[in-house]
This record gives C-alpha cells, structure tokens and sequence, in this order.
C-alpha cells in the first residue's frame, strides 16, 4: 500500500474536481492498481496547477485511491490557495502537508491543522503568512506535532519559545473597537 504518489502535478488544473478528467504522471515504479482500478498509495501530487480551493477533494481521493481515509501525504504546494479548508482536516492520517507557494494569507489559518495529530511535517513558505511577525513561532505553537516546518527541522528549543511566545500573545479582538474604546 505504500507505492509511489499519484501525480497530478503540472496539469493545469483549476479546481480539484477537474483531476477527474485527468490520467496521473507516470512515476519511476509502476502505480499498482486494486480490482477496482483504484491505486494503491497513500500520497497524492497536485502542485503546480491553478487550484484555488478544496471543494470536491474528498470526492477526487475517492475516485483515485483504493483507501483515501489512510491519506498520509498531500502535495498542494505552488497553487492559488487561498485559505485552509476544512477538508483537510477530515485527512486524520494526514502526516505530510505541502502547501507552499499559495496565497495563504491569514495566520490564523493555520489553527484549523490542530486537529491533525499525526502532521509532522508542513510547508507554509511562498505564502503571504511568511512575512507575519512571529510566523513559525505560531505555527510551530498551533502544530505541537511539527517535527519539520518549511523543509528545516523543528527543534525542542523551539518548541519551548513557540510554547512561551503562544502564552504571551495576545488574542485576537473578536469585534472592531469603538471609538470610547481607543480613549
């Protein structure tokens, strides 16, 4: 069950759906097929395509995979992402996440990969949340599983001051001031 990704990368896709349409990249060793002609893998490429959400993802892995639910390796890396989609989080084997070079813009959508506890591996960079200060600390806070972030490794000492820096932050307002606020 462990055989090479299926590779839809370079496709020119605009949504997920449109991989249904599509017949993946031959890999150097053979995609093995079920008595469903579905393949045995448990790691999908869709990067470098135009994909701008995730509707339609659980419906693709369907359609490609013998077993979506073990799901363990997503490439969405260099597409036009813009936010983290819930989807994702239905992906509970998920281990490896690629979504570097997207237009991932608000920090707080990182939150949504807490419930992933077996992600030990992202990528964020190339995104618009790169440039937030704090960036990988709060990543690093939000994903306690990290064992890798942006292709470097996470190490304890980080842990430790992502940890701090989660305590002493302040949170989010959850409404705009007011002008008797500001005085």
């Amino acid at each position: 069950m462990y055989g090479p990704p299926v590779d839809l990368s370079f496709k020119e896709l605009n949504n997920v759906t449109d991989a249904l349409a599509e017949i993946p990249r031959p890999t150097l060793r053979p995609l093995k097929i079920d008595s469903e002609s579905k393949y045995l893998s448990q790691s999908m490429r869709l990067n470098n395509n135009n994909i701008t959400n995730l509707v339609g993802l659980e419906f693709m892995l369907s359609h490609f995979l013998a077993q979506p639910s073990l799901l363990g390796w997503l490439d969405l890396s260099c597409n036009k992402i813009t936010s983290i989609e819930h989807v994702l989080c239905d992906l509970k084997e998920l281990r490896v996440l690629y979504l570097h070079g997207n237009d991932i813009w608000s920090l707080s959508e990182v939150h949504k990969l807490g419930e992933l506890n077996f992600l030990h591996t992202i990528t964020l960079h190339g995104n618009v949340i790169e440039n937030a200060k704090g960036y990988r600390s709060h990543v690093i806070s939000m994903l306690p599983h990290l064992k890798r972030m942006d292709f470097s490794a996470v190490t304890h000492q980080e842990k430790v001051l992502a940890s701090i820096w989660a305590t002493t932050i302040k949170p989010p307002r959850t409404r705009p001031r007011t002008m008797s606020e500001d005085d």
